[in-house]
């Protein structure tokens, strides 16, 4: 196994670099977007007018249910049977879930919200931790190739977007009860005030609560989410100020070990603050700048029964990170520019276990500016190039200027759009703390030698939209250089470590949909081949990136068959690679139900909801129990 030296090619202090970068983010705001903006002029002057708000990307849901049976919804929820996404749960989604997308590992997915990117710097299992209420987020949008590379931060794969909802009056209150003496709640409260002409201000509180003794033995868990939004929207420019925290309880046999005897439990504290703002532009451009700060404090243990505190072995860590970012679309007379710039930094506060390595806090960078231009062609068809680099930089690690290309060839013929794209890009990350300070040796062995992980990908895609129908295919082919696995020997599984791995990933992707007056069908299939090739460790099996659906198709069927009744089915089945620890068959099938009744009572909805229908007992980490059937009635009321 090669080592790799970390370079510092920043002599300054995480810290520092942190001021210098964020503030190298508001000069680009103020300088660089006006310069851009002079190339839209001539766009201007043609007598483009200046929209109310910037033009925004509406993301439909790819599933039927977007409420568990387990707890209340989080955001995490709605990818649970997304064609798109791969999630594998540890016990419920909700208590915690690795999101993966095209055969890529956990940390290989990132998080945004609006501008601001959301990460874990202790691991990537964390990723999906948005303490906000669902209400104050837009359904995610799952970004790859360009769009990853240019919008992504510290993700080599994909980013799960999520835009700021607007507030909206009103309220609503959801109380819930169901198997495994679960009981949970939601409550929800917004106004608006007008202020100026073309100006208004709106706020919005919210907070859940949910808790079970959970489907296995030792599957208990106590959530609490407090959530608060105050947004100010006026003619061409919106600001948003979210707090969010969450405290959240679970336990799971063999949850992060896979071994079922050890009754592990997880305990995290989340806060989270955003604030950003965002204006519109000429043309339809707009740009949006955004802060955040998040810091989660995480008291883990692998067994409950001997549950420990401050010394080693007992698993606690706190980390906290805040940074600056920056987005937008420029249009111009010649080209549009489209860029993202992060500016990031991230302490580990403390640790009883991370206690190796090189250090203990970094600091990142990222620039990204991708200029693309569209031409009118013969017969109803326009061709979009873009095409641009993306700098990410690290206090820690080596630096990577990384290219992106491609081109976009659409048609139009009635109602019926017609598009195929072909793309480039090239992206890289950077390993947690967990892979690179933990004790080199046990069941979370680390390596400090670890270095920055690299991939590039090539796809083809095209696609058919028909208003009420649409159906795409994609083929894509990723190189995975260095990507950061838990690995061991088969014989040896308690003896795991962090060690690279190069991949080479083929893929192909189908998505279908199809909606009626009554009755909307959204399905999707993909295949996936992985090459791997862990050059000279000593190791034959794979606890995470060998750990994938070879095939996963998924349904999803919402029917209202009267005014009064919404039927919902979100179905899965996948084929799985073999894995040495893994208990149960390869080949499974999940489905959950639910049936939402609109009462006489104006605004009263009742919903029956039932997870893991056919109680399929699919491991989707080897060794670690699956959820049984669970199930849940909730009585909801809006205002």
């Amino acid at each position: 196994m090669s080592v790799k030296t970390h370079d510092q090619p920043w002599s300054a202090s995480p810290r520092l670099l942190a001021v210098c970068a964020c503030a190298a983010a508001q000069a680009f705001a103020r300088t660089l977007v006006p310069i851009l903006a002079l190339t839209s002029a001539q766009a201007a002057a043609s007598g483009a007018g200046e929209p109310a708000l910037a033009t925004m990307t509406v993301t439909a849901q790819r599933v039927a249910n977007l409420q568990p049976a387990s707890s209340y919804a989080a955001p995490v929820t709605a990818l649970r049977f997304d064609p798109r996404v791969d999630l594998q749960p540890r016990g419920l989604p909700e208590g915690q879930a690795d999101v993966t997308v095209r055969g890529g590992l956990f940390e290989g997915t990132g998080f945004s919200v609006g501008a601001v990117a959301l990460f874990d710097p202790q691991t990537g299992h964390y990723f999906a931790e948005v303490p906000l209420d669902t209400g104050m987020l837009s359904a995610p949008e799952i970004l790859t190739g360009i769009d990853n590379a240019l919008a992504g931060f510290n993700a080599t794969v994909a980013t799960v977007q999520y835009e700021i909802a607007p507030v909206r009056a009103g309220g609503d209150l959801a109380l819930g009860a169901g198997t495994d003496d679960l009981r949970f709640m939601r409550l929800r409260a917004a106004a608006t005030f007008d202020l100026t002409a073309g100006n208004d201000l709106a706020a919005a509180v919210a907070y859940a609560s949910s808790r079970s003794d959970g489907s296995r033995p030792d599957g208990d868990h106590a959530f609490d989410r407090f959530s608060a939004q105050l947004q100010h929207r006026g003619d061409g420019h919106q600001s948003n100020l979210l707090y969010g925290y969450q405290d959240k309880f679970f336990g799971w046999p063999g949850a992060y070990t896979g071994f079922a005897t050890l009754p592990e439990t997880d305990h995290t504290r989340t806060h989270l603050v955003l604030a950003s703002h965002r204006r519109a532009l000429g043309a339809g451009g707009w740009w949006e700048v955004a802060g955040s700060y998040r810091e989660l404090d995480d008291d883990y243990d692998f067994d409950r029964r001997t549950r420990e505190s401050g010394v080693p072995g007992a698993f606690d860590h706190k980390t906290r990170n805040h940074g600056l970012s920056l987005r937008g679309l420029v249009p111009g007379a010649v080209v549009d520019w489209r860029f993202a710039v992060h500016a990031v930094a991230d302490e580990l506060v403390r640790s009883t276990d991370l206690t190796e390595g090189n250090f203990s806090e970094r600091s990142y960078g990222k620039l990204s500016l991708v200029p693309e231009k569209t031409w009118p062609l013969d017969g109803g068809r326009t061709l979009k190039l873009r095409g641009g680099l993306s700098a990410d930089l690290s206090s820690r690690d080596n630096n990577s200027v990384l290219p992106m290309a491609g081109l976009v060839l659409s048609q139009v013929t009635g109602h019926v759009i017609d598009t195929l794209t072909l793309e480039y890009a090239a992206t890289s990350q950077v390993p947690g703390y967990t892979a690179l300070k933990s004790r080199p040796a046990g069941l979370f062995g680390g390596n400090a030698d670890l270095g920055r992980e690299h991939a590039k990908t090539l796809v083809l895609k095209l696609a058919r939209d028909g208003g009420s129908w649409f159906g795409a295919a994609t083929l894509f082919y990723r190189e995975d250089r260095d990507l950061v696995d838990w690995t061991f020997r088969s014989g040896a599984p308690f003896a795991r470590q962090a060690n690279p791995v190069d991949i080479d990933v083929t893929g192909v992707e189908v998505e279908v949909a199809k909606r009626w007056s009554d009755l909307e069908i959204i399905g999707g299939y993909t295949y996936l081949h992985k090459d791997e090739d862990y050059g000279a460790a000593q190791v034959d099996a794979s606890f995470y990136a060998l750990n994938y659906a070879r095939q996963r198709l998924t349904v999803a069927i919402s029917y209202q068959p009267f005014e009064w009744l919404d039927v919902r089915l979100d179905n899965a089945y996948r084929h799985q690679r073999g894995n040495p620890l893994r208990t149960t068959g390869a080949d499974a099938y999940q489905a959950s139900l639910s049936l939402g009744w609109r009462t006489p009572v104006a605004g009263m909805q009742v919903n029956l909801v039932v997870d893991n229908l056919t109680d399929n007992d699919f491991q989707a980490f080897p060794g670690t129990p699956a959820p049984r059937r669970q199930t849940s009635l909730n009585a909801a009321y809006a205002w």
